[in-house]
């Protein structure tokens, strides 16, 4: 455990945490109305410069899809986890499965029914269904049957549902390693997918988030995670997809380049396309420029324009987020809340539970399971 970083360090942390969440949330939603639009028809809708505003999605605009829904849910599961440390039991990995569990309630019941289990819970607007993942539905289905809480789902799915939840196991630093960053994303990604592609991107993102909040550059962060990524089995179809981005950087940005890298439905090319957005631009004045790169193609445009807005969003830090985009997403106050949720836990914990703070009323909030 690295010592406690300096209030100059601490505020650039809060901004990057809520940042990468809010980040993360404004990518999905720009990406999710034309998710399932070639790359033609988006041209014929908003222009040759891609989708650089929201796009009505039933009459609304900003409206998010599971990929939020999802990365929230994993930040309330890790709050919870880190809770429960009190108790000497050390941060379970299985307590996010849990939070799963309760995702898939919110997707399955007609709205909040007064569970005093957390207060995320009770959020309205989370029991929306935006097109959840089939693999991800039906893994946490069979928990209990087929599979067991914490063990690794009987499937040899690759699809991104896994990596697009994954940045919040960046989000830790300075007091956790990048070793357990990776293997923690990749572990609870295995609770819905099954092949160690869809693990391994996981892994590879948690860790290249955790770098840039840390303070290293876009490219130095992408060569870190290549780097724990050569240390594993498996890393090779992940590896490559990184390596093929890093490439397709060093040329004029283009739709039809970041088409090449693959369509974003299985873990590697998803996190390969957001990468290679986020190298085309990697300033704190392009972050739209990167953005409408990542979400103007034929495929799964929401979880790559999440995990770019992750990424940029943990580098550069709330400030830098288009305001035009982050005004009205869906959820913001909900996401920051949480975000802001998340510092306090891992920077002040000490302060909310265990033998100081409001134990009860911290614990009602974020109950250990």
């Amino acid at each position: 455990m690295s010592a406690q970083p300096d209030r100059a360090a601490l505020e650039t942390y809060a901004s990057r945490v809520r940042g990468c969440l809010l980040g993360g949330a404004i990518g999905d939603a720009l990406g999710g109305p034309v998710e399932f639009w070639d790359l033609a028809k988006i041209r014929a809708e908003v222009g040759d410069a891609g989708v650089r505003a929201y796009v009505a999605d039933h009459g609304t605009y900003g409206r998010i899809t599971d990929d939020t829904q999802m990365t929230l849910v994993t930040v309330e599961g890790m709050i919870r986890a880190s809770v429960r440390t009190d108790r000497g039991i050390g941060f379970t990995r299985a307590v996010v499965h849990n939070a799963y569990l309760r995702w898939l309630h919110t997707q399955e019941a007609a709205g909040p029914d007064g569970s005093s289990n957390g207060w995320l819970i009770n959020e309205a607007w989370l029991y929306s269904r935006r097109a959840p993942g089939v693999t991800c539905m039906g893994a946490l289905r069979e928990v209990g049957t087929r599979q067991h809480l914490g063990n690794q789902a009987d499937n040899h799915s690759k699809g991104c549902g896994g990596v697009m939840r994954s940045a919040p196991f960046g989000l830790t630093w300075p007091w956790i390693d990048q070793d357990w960053q990776f293997e923690s994303a990749a572990e609870v990604a295995g609770y819905t997918h099954g092949h160690p592609t869809g693990q391994l991107a996981s892994g590879a993102l948690a860790v290249m988030i955790g770098a840039v909040v840390a303070g290293s550059s876009l490219t130095d962060a992408v060569q870190t995670a290549l780097n724990h990524l050569s240390r594993r089995e498996h890393h090779q179809e992940t590896t490559t997809a990184l390596q093929r981005a890093i490439e397709a950087s060093h040329n004029q940005p283009s739709a039809e380049a970041m088409e090449s890298l693959g369509a974003g439905w299985v873990a590697d090319e998803a996190l390969a396309m957001a990468t290679y957005a986020a190298l085309c631009y990697p300033g704190p004045d392009q972050m739209l420029d990167a953005l409408a790169l990542a979400v103007t193609h034929s495929g799964d445009s929401d979880s790559t324009g999440a995990i770019c807005g992750n990424i940029l969003g943990a580098l550069h830090g709330e400030t830098a987020l288009p305001v035009e985009l982050a005004f009205e997403v869906e959820g913001r106050p909900t996401i920051l809340t949480l975000a802001d949720d998340f510092i306090y836990e891992f920077t002040k914990s000490s302060s909310l539970h265990g033998d100081y703070g409001p134990f009860t009323r911290w614990n009602h909030r974020y109950p250990g399971g």
